[in-house]
């Protein structure tokens, strides 16, 4: 029978996840710099929202998920209130929630698909991009 050494393993998720958590940590940083408020459409969903979103802004969101697994849910809520996108605050506290999602992506998967197949199926192509603060 194999053993298997959990010393071992638990040291590489420590260490996957301090790198995750410093990580995020630097692009909470230079989101809350760089990043405006989006004005989003008055009854805006859930799609409308990410499409606004900057890509860097879904990166950070799993990079917090996958870093700090559940405790990350006060954290994005705050940072999607400050950045105007209200709409993905419940989408966003529930994946963190449920068990086993961390280490998948799933806001940049869907950020992905929303700008990939949303436009096709609703024949809008004016994709609404977030706006960055000019640096002087």
């Amino acid at each position: 029978m194999v053993e298997i050494d959990w010393r071992t393993w638990l040291l590489a998720f420590l260490l996957i996840a301090g790198a995750g958590l410093a990580l995020a940590l630097a692009l909470l940083a230079w989101v809350l710099l760089r990043v405006r408020r989006i004005k989003l459409p008055e009854g805006a969903g859930f799609l409308t929202a990410l499409r606004a979103t900057p890509l860097i802004v879904v990166i950070l969101l799993d990079l917090l998920d996958m870093s700090l697994d559940f405790f990350s849910a006060p954290i994005s809520w705050t940072l999607l209130g400050h950045l105007g996108l209200s709409p993905l605050r419940g989408v966003t506290v529930i994946e963190s929630l449920i068990p086993g999602t961390q280490l998948l992506p799933t806001m940049t998967a869907s950020w992905i698909f929303s700008r990939l197949f949303v436009p096709k199926a609703t024949g809008d192509d004016d994709i609404v991009e977030g706006s960055w603060r000019e640096l002087e």
